[in-house]
């Protein structure tokens, strides 16, 4: 546009073109007034129109009060040496330029308390390995267990000398049973190689029948865990063994494991095939059969069709009560088993149907120890399994009791185990009321594998301390709780290579005793010297047409609040270990009970009178 332009007079449109226009924009704008209007009045059907109340005071949840909460001093005394225990064990684990790192110099580490000589107190074998044979130097003497005979009070007296257990073999756990219902309790011992069966013929002497009751098994094989229970309910003890995997010195040596890359370091069990367990039953006369293929415990991978279980845990427990005991196999780096027993004398598998096989995500852990009990006062049976380091140890409560095939499900996280678990590496765990207050704590041996695993891990150590963690109740956020130093000693967080781990009233003075096994060193023997006050029950039963041991049996002691308490017969637990046959109930500060009742294995049941606290009373059937 020009100069011309700007001064020329503007066009005024024709009046029929404004009104038209205008008509336009009018007509638009009811348009979107209209539609504006059409939104609204949608929005207006669909509102749901309230009608106020009068307002009143909001009502607020009240803070949950909570009992008082201290955890009591249960102070630990280490009396290993003063109570005569020398036992040092052999893991075969050779130094400098002779040390080759096999598989096996980690595992060992078991043992138990039984009562051998009949005489009413817990007496100890514990169970030792031995120098390799093709090892550049031979110790003279050679290693071997040993058996320590209490003298009543807590002192113990090596026998070991012309016991007939004084022989060297490369030992790992241990059952005991009296399995020809005798009086006297035998001994099994796992192995790698062949397993042996010491037959008790008294007088502190112990018999080598392994091969003539057929029950000594491969001698290339790696046998962990070992029981006795009576799975065909016919009155005597069967034998059920675990294996860990196929070893052999000539394998282990061709996969050259490496820690940083240079370092030789023991190997992973993946590397390794799998391996079936066993189950020898009783046709008395001190014989055997293997009955594993018919009874349908050999469970092979789903996709290799090989054996799955890697074992290390083996405990028993009537998981769906139907009055059979049920086998639970705590399992390394691949899932763990749950053998349910079927009335015709076989067994299925179901540990994935019933949540137990793998943790929360669907992994499976390296599992070593296990045990099962009512820790809650309930029907709901909880299994507790220790594993590798970096992984919590796990506690399976059953959801659906009574079913079956039950239903469990971890619990470690929500009630306090988990956290406190995560770092070590537990080997031997277990339940036991140490403070007698009625409820089961849980006590845990704890150490690695690699005795230099702190240079690549700077949260790991080779020796580890023991943990307890202490039974405070459902009605708080943490069910459990470690108790620390000042409340336990010194004496029992001190740092050990840990593995198994065994309980016993070695003193009889009512409360748990500990005993922990170390892989390449002395055991720690610890007397429970409590101050809680608390009273207590102890029962030990003697079965008559049920198996002698009363393996099995179960008793429920009903409190005057009514809290039921229920215990099993049960020593297989922890890891390669047994503890004693006699139960021990926590009554708190109950001077009085109201019934106790004993479930013999055959079912039948029997009222058991009790009129005073604080003592051990004796039950036949």
């Amino acid at each position: 546009m020009t100069a011309e332009d700007d001064s020329a007079e503007p066009e005024i449109p024709d009046n029929d073109d404004v009104v038209d226009t205008a008509m336009k924009i009018s007509m638009s704008l009811l348009a979107v007034v209209a539609a504006i209007g059409g939104v609204l009045f949608v929005l207006q059907m669909n509102e749901v129109v309230v009608v106020p109340e009068e307002e009143e005071a909001p009502v607020l949840p009240q803070a949950r009060e909570l009992p008082a909460l201290e955890i009591p001093k249960i102070h630990f005394a280490d009396i290993t040496d003063s109570a005569g225990i020398d036992f040092v064990h052999e893991n075969g684990a050779g130094q400098g330029a002779a040390a080759e790192k096999l598989l096996p110099e980690t595992m060992g580490g078991g043992g138990a308390f039984f009562d051998f000589d009949g005489d009413g107190d817990q007496d100890i074998i514990c169970v030792n390995s031995t120098v390799w044979p093709w090892a550049p130097e031979q110790p003279d003497p050679s290693p071997t267990s040993a058996l320590y005979e209490n003298d009543g009070s807590g002192n113990f007296t090596n026998i070991t000398a012309g016991s007939g257990l004084d022989v060297s073999f490369y030992g790992n756990g241990v059952a005991c049973g009296d399995f020809d219902n005798d009086g006297r309790g035998d001994l099994y011992i796992s192995a790698v190689g062949p397993n042996r069966l010491f037959r008790n013929t008294g007088g502190g002497k112990f018999q080598d029948i392994s091969a003539s009751a057929k029950v000594a098994g491969a001698d290339n094989g790696w046998s962990t865990g070992c029981g006795w229970f009576d799975y065909d309910l016919d009155g005597d003890l069967d034998l059920f063994i675990i294996n860990y995997v196929e070893w052999s010195r000539e394998k282990d040596l061709s996969f050259g494991f490496k820690r940083d890359g240079t370092t030789r370091a023991y190997g992973r069990p993946t590397e390794f095939r799998g391996t079936f367990p066993q189950l020898y039953r009783n046709d008395g006369n001190a014989e055997f059969t293997d009955v594993s293929e018919d009874a349908g415990i050999q469970i092979t991978n789903f996709d290799t069709d090989e054996p799955l279980a890697k074992s290390l845990g083996l405990t028993f427990a009537d998981v769906n009560s139907d009055g059979r005991l049920d086998v639970i196999i705590a399992n390394d780096t691949v899932q763990n088993l749950l053998l349910i027993s079927q009335p015709d004398g076989t067994f299925m598998e179901n540990a994935r149907a019933s949540g137990i096989a793998f943790d929360n995500s669907g992994k499976a852990r390296g599992a070593m120890g296990i045990d099962a009990a009512c820790f809650r006062n309930s029907d709901a049976l909880g299994i507790t399994i220790g594993n590798f380091a970096n992984e919590m140890t796990a506690l399976y409560v059953c959801q659906t009791p009574g079913l079956p095939v039950p239903v469990y499900r971890d619990e470690a996280v929500s009630n306090g185990i988990g956290p406190v678990t995560r770092v070590e590496l537990t080997f031997g765990v277990m339940f036991a009321d140490i403070d007698l207050d009625g409820r089961l704590d849980i006590l845990s041996c704890n150490g690695h594998l690699e005795d230099d695993i702190q240079k690549v891990q700077a949260s790991q150590f080779y020796e580890q301390p023991p943990q307890l963690l202490w039974n405070c109740g459902a009605d708080y956020d943490n069910e459990f709780m470690v108790v620390p130093e000042d409340k336990i000693g010194p004496d029992f967080t001190k740092r050990m290579v840990g593995r198994g781990a065994t309980r016993a009233d070695i003193d009889g003075d009512g409360d748990l005793d500990a005993l922990l096994f170390s892989s390449g060193g002395k055991p720690r023997l610890l007397r429970n010297d409590q101050q809680t006050g608390n009273h207590w029950l102890r029962f030990h039963l003697t079965g008559k047409t049920s198996n002698r041991d009363a393996i099995g049996a179960t008793v429920r002691v009903t409190l005057l609040d009514d809290t039921v308490m229920s215990r099993t017969v049960m020593p297989t637990c922890s890891y390669q270990s047994q503890v004693e046959l006699p139960l021990t109930f926590g009554l708190g500060n109950n001077e009085n009970v109201k019934s106790v009742v004993v479930t013999w294995p055959d079912g039948q049941t029997a009222d058991v009178s009790v009129t005073a606290v604080d003592q051990l009373i004796e039950v036949v059937e």
